[in-house]
């Protein structure tokens, strides 16, 4: 058996053992990259940690400790409240705001990851707090980074046709921008009706009562709850005709803030009027909404790394307001960064012993140019679910080269289902951007939301690179 084939068939049993043993998956990789490192691929230390994800470890370190400090001192009930009066409570379009927002940073330059960082916190606070689905605000902040990522002037549509010019391949800026953002757009669509978005026009404004956890739509669109929790108002199962909840300033269900008013909001399916008063502005506050600014300004405008300098506001935050800081360490999501940070170390050790050009050199050796294209597809979907979307494009184009230079394949087409086929999927956890999602939601059993994050992006492994091989490849578009 041929070292790669040991080494994907590890993974598998790194997927299997996590899941039915309830045992870490990032600390099984760990395991799994130093056995397949030592014994099969015969590397080193250095070898082995060459695939550590150093800069993604500091982004989830230092974003969700910054968000920590922002929800400890009442900041992101300060920037709900904000939202839901700039929709005029119109609580259904918030999901879409979100979208159209990572969309527009990204397609002006924003870095996919950064877009997600600076506003998947934000999103999925207003998701706890209001009710809504987290699997569905996660997947329109992803989906949404996603569908301006293709722009002329984006990172992703920079590279994408830089790589194209220098392959010597036919190729249209705004075909493949445009395509990216249709298929975006579809996607979050479908997400919106499936997982409860539909609904969320039909009830009241007013924030969900605060719980320990809220059920989340299951990726058949079934609203479940934990059973230890089952008394958890976490239904999205019809609009209420009248809804009276209380609202305390907190997303967390701790009681009012020092500083947050707290009144009674009642509104019906035809009103979506808020009488919830927004909470006040403190020093700490002003504060904390400037360093979040200033997260925004270092990342768009000075092109700052995301979390180094997320973490250099949250250590100047809690230096000078340490009473409101204290327990944000705790809150940052080690569990996550555990998980992620070790299957892509895995994923690295792949990487280094030739795994992921192996399986991709094979399948560039089909005869048959429409199911290589296929494959080509799926390869690119299930690397980029783990690895970076980016280097998985670099690689995948060039050996798209040879049966393209054949005329039986659009060049045009081609490229756009490649691009796509390797980004949709940043929706999986174990991917920067499932993973910003992942470890900001507040409030969720974050065992399931990840359990979840995964059928979902499965699903979208599964069906996308299929649809978008047939809709742009088969017709031989370019």
């Amino acid at each position: 058996m041929s070292p790669e084939l040991i080494s994907i068939l590890v993974l598998a049993v790194v997927f299997v053992i996590a899941t039915t043993r309830s045992v870490n998956m990032g600390a099984l990789a760990f395991a799994a990259a130093f056995a397949v490192g030592e014994l099969v691929a015969d590397l080193d230390a250095d070898g082995i940690f060459a695939g550590f994800p150093g800069d993604l470890f500091v982004v989830l370190v230092g974003v969700t400790y910054l968000f920590a400090i922002a929800r400890a001192n009442g900041t992101t009930d300060w920037l709900v409240h904000a939202s839901i009066r700039l929709v005029r409570g119109r609580v259904a379009l918030i999901p879409w705001v979100m979208f159209f927002l990572t969309g527009t940073l990204t397609a002006i330059g924003a870095v996919s990851p950064a877009a997600v960082a600076i506003v998947a916190p934000i999103a999925l606070s207003f998701a706890a707090r209001y009710g809504i689905s987290p699997l569905l605000m996660g997947a329109m902040v992803v989906h949404g980074a996603q569908g301006g990522g293709f722009s002329p002037i984006s990172i992703y549509g920079t590279i994408v046709n830089g790589i194209v010019e220098r392959e010597k391949l036919p190729g249209s800026e705004i075909t493949l921008f445009l395509t990216s953002l249709a298929a975006n757009v579809l996607i979050a669509g479908v997400v919106f009706v499936l997982f409860g978005g539909l609904k969320l026009g039909a009830r009241g404004a007013g924030p969900h009562p605060p719980t320990a956890e809220r059920g989340t739509p299951s990726p058949a669109g079934t609203t479940t709850a934990s059973p230890e929790h089952d008394g958890t108002e976490a239904t999205a199962t019809g609009a209420r005709a009248t809804a009276t909840a209380t609202a305390t300033g907190s997303g967390s269900g701790t009681g009012p803030r020092p500083g947050t008013s707290t009144s009674t909001s009642t509104s019906t399916s035809t009103s979506t009027s808020i009488d919830v008063e927004t909470p006040r502005l403190t020093s700490a506050r002003i504060a904390t909404l400037g360093a979040l600014l200033a997260l925004v300004v270092a990342v768009l405008v000075l092109d700052l790394d995301a979390g180094l300098t997320a973490i250099t506001l949250a250590a100047t935050l809690s230096a000078v307001w340490p009473d409101d800081s204290r327990k944000a360490v705790n809150q940052i999501a080690w569990s996550t960064v555990l998980l992620i940070c070790g299957v892509l170390t895995y994923v690295g050790v792949l990487d280094e012993m030739g795994t992921i050009t192996w399986a991709g050199e094979g399948v560039s050796g089909i005869g048959v140019p429409l199911l290589a294209a296929v494959l080509l597809c799926y390869i690119g979907a299930v690397v980029s679910a783990f690895a970076s979307s980016v280097g998985i494009m670099g690689a995948l184009i060039p050996l798209a080269v040879p049966f393209l230079a054949q005329g039986e394949i659009g060049a045009v087409g081609m490229i756009a289902a490649l691009a796509i086929s390797a980004t949709v999927v940043d929706v999986s956890p174990f991917s920067t951007n499932g993973a910003l999602v992942l470890a900001a939601a507040p409030d969720v059993d974050r065992e399931r939301f990840f359990r979840q994050l995964m059928i979902y992006g499965a699903i979208v492994v599964a069906v996308v690179p299929a649809v978008v091989w047939l809709v742009l490849v088969v017709p031989g578009f370019g």
